[in-house]
């Protein structure tokens, strides 16, 4: 990520948000209405004419063709990680989102508008959040952002004083971040997030470290792979699927669930998944603070889908709070 500015994967995000968000509303697996403005020129240009499905359609295929995979990966996984927060969150009276990059879960999801939400997240990007929020005159005196770098540890510091209260059952969420730190931070932040009360849950996604040794053995990996290099927001840490229970384990963290992108795709798109290719080295995990007792073992393995990939809970949608 390059100095005084905002990350670029945020934006690739709020991008496919966006597009996602412009098709017909019977037909969207996110809703976010806000996304397209946190989109700089060129890419707001892109997303203006797509509500006509002709261009929407040939846009998505250029993405796709060139990224294979990674566009339907990202909405896969945010549909399936709003369904998760919806369920989990009833339980737990305040949310850190950890690396919230242009996350609007805290604005369009109904479930935490009565939550505490605490936004964690490098300057530059969340100086750009404010300004969004502020241009759009939302509130968010319900959400409160924190500005600090993980791979300085000042994570701890700054949560407590912007007001966490440690005693209290958290729901935590770190999407699309531990790939991009060091070995060190992922470790001190599991272990943070591990010294939370019992019932405490933390949904985390992160790459197979088989992709950073040998790209070429997933499609399309080396593409995303010199995409992110130009953006100076190299990949530098995955997990071992087959030993991340053990290692979330021995810091004190249980795991509930872990999946690939493929079994979410196919979860939430249905058979359309059939044809999807690419992005499969990303996967999704949901972890808790001991043996879970108020949310069942398995939120992702618990929810029902349709053969289109709606679930039984209508899609996300923005609301102010």
């Amino acid at each position: 990520m390059r100095p005084g500015r905002p990350s670029r994967t945020a934006e690739h995000n709020a991008l496919f948000r966006a597009l996602e968000s412009r098709r017909p509303s019977g037909d969207r697996l996110v809703d976010d209405q806000l996304a397209e403005d946190f989109l700089s020129w060129p890419y707001k240009a892109l997303t203006a004419p797509a509500r006509a499905q002709i261009w929407r359609d040939a846009l998505t295929r250029l993405i796709d063709s060139r990224w294979p995979g990674v566009r339907p990966t990202v909405i896969a996984r945010t549909r399936m990680i709003d369904e998760m927060v919806t369920e989990i969150s009833n339980h737990t009276p305040q949310v850190v989102i950890l690396g919230a990059g242009f996350d609007t879960r805290a604005w369009r999801l109904p479930c935490l508008r009565d939550r505490t939400v605490f936004e964690v997240d490098h300057p530059a990007t969340q100086h750009r959040k404010r300004e969004v929020l502020e241009r759009n005159r939302l509130d968010h005196t319900g959400v409160r952002l924190i500005a600090t770098d993980f791979n300085l540890r000042e994570l701890a510091e700054a949560m407590s004083a912007a007001g966490f209260d440690r005693t209290l059952p958290t729901l935590f969420l770190w999407e699309g971040t531990t790939n991009y730190l060091s070995a060190d931070a992922v470790d001190a932040t599991l272990r943070w997030c591990a010294r939370a009360p019992a019932d405490s849950h933390l949904i985390f996604t992160y790459i197979n470290a088989d992709v950073l040794a040998d790209p070429s053995r997933y499609v399309g990996a080396d593409r995303v792979f010199s995409t992110l290099r130009r953006a100076d927001e190299k990949m530098t840490f995955g997990f071992a699927p087959d030993v991340l229970a053990d290692h979330l384990g021995e810091r004190g963290l249980e795991l509930l669930d872990d999946v690939g992108a493929a079994s979410i795709r196919a979860k939430v798109y249905g058979r359309a998944a059939q044809a999807m290719r690419g992005h499969e080295f990303y996967r999704v995990a949901h972890a808790c603070v001991g043996t879970p007792s108020t949310v069942g073992r398995s939120a992702w393995s618990s929810m029902t889908w349709s053969a289109s990939g709606s679930s039984s809970r209508p899609a996300s949608s923005f609301a102010p709070r």
